[in-house]
């Protein structure tokens, strides 16, 4: 597996899947209920979920009453979102590096760190482009990302969990560009190996990358509570920005 495109191979795995499925769907479903409110977007407004993976966060925001598109690279996660297609709520395999639809959404929504896999850094620049692209005037977008000097300040260096009789043995380490979380484990007598990797970005490179590419900054969260963001303490870094 080529370390540029890791995630590629990873995540179109059924391991990778396993290993997350202890994610908490009731603690999402109520984050994008508080963004929701936050945003006061029009009844119906036409949303993209970028990055959209099996489509939790997608099938909460039509719920809510919005025309969802979720879109993701990886065409196993899409095609068991299809399951959950409606007349409102559709999903298709997309690089987010590319623009979908031009001046469609009102909202665009890149939730649960979908943001800096690439290795190449001008990549994050082609992300925010052709968000902004997709994009209607005045459109906003949310990115929510880790907050890595907190993950950097107390990095887990090494677990073990153990998933449906498999030991995924973990361990991560910072380069000073990067997190990376390198995850081992045996299945039917095959060894198998994967890595992922996520540049360590931090406030100001968000800030830099918005305003130099159309966008204004509106609010900025440190947790699905959108309590103030505080670089030591909070979880998370939720960036509310609207396209100029």
């Amino acid at each position: 597996m080529g370390n540029k495109d890791w995630f590629t191979s990873w995540f179109d795995t059924k391991y990778y899947h396993l290993l997350y499925k202890n994610r908490n769907d009731d603690e999402a479903r109520l984050f994008v209920e508080h963004l929701v409110a936050n945003l006061n977007l029009v009844p119906h407004a036409k949303v993209l979920d970028l990055a959209c993976g099996k489509g939790r966060h997608s099938i909460t925001l039509n719920r809510l009453g919005f025309d969802v598109l979720g879109v993701d690279l990886s065409s196993n996660s899409i095609e068991q979102a299809k399951e959950f297609e409606n007349d409102t709520l559709h999903f298709d395999v997309c690089d987010m590096r590319k623009s979908y639809q031009k001046n469609k959404f009102d909202a665009v929504f890149n939730l649960f760190t979908s943001f800096g896999y690439f290795e190449n850094k001008d990549d994050n620049t082609s992300v925010i482009v052709s968000m902004h692209e997709m994009l209607k005037e005045n459109g906003v977008l949310v990115i929510d990302f880790m907050n890595s000097k907190r993950i950097i300040d107390s990095l887990v260096v090494s677990e073990t969990k153990i998933i449906e009789s498999i030991e995924f043995k973990i361990t991560r380490n910072y380069d000073g560009e990067h997190i990376f979380k390198h995850i081992n484990f045996e299945d039917e007598g095959v060894e198998h190996s994967y890595t992922e990797r996520v540049q360590a970005l931090m406030l100001d490179d968000f800030e830099a990358l918005l305003t130099q590419n159309g966008f204004n900054i509106l609010s900025t969260f440190g947790d699905f509570d959108l309590n103030a963001f505080q670089e030591d303490t909070s979880d998370r870094l939720i960036l509310v920005a609207e396209k100029k």
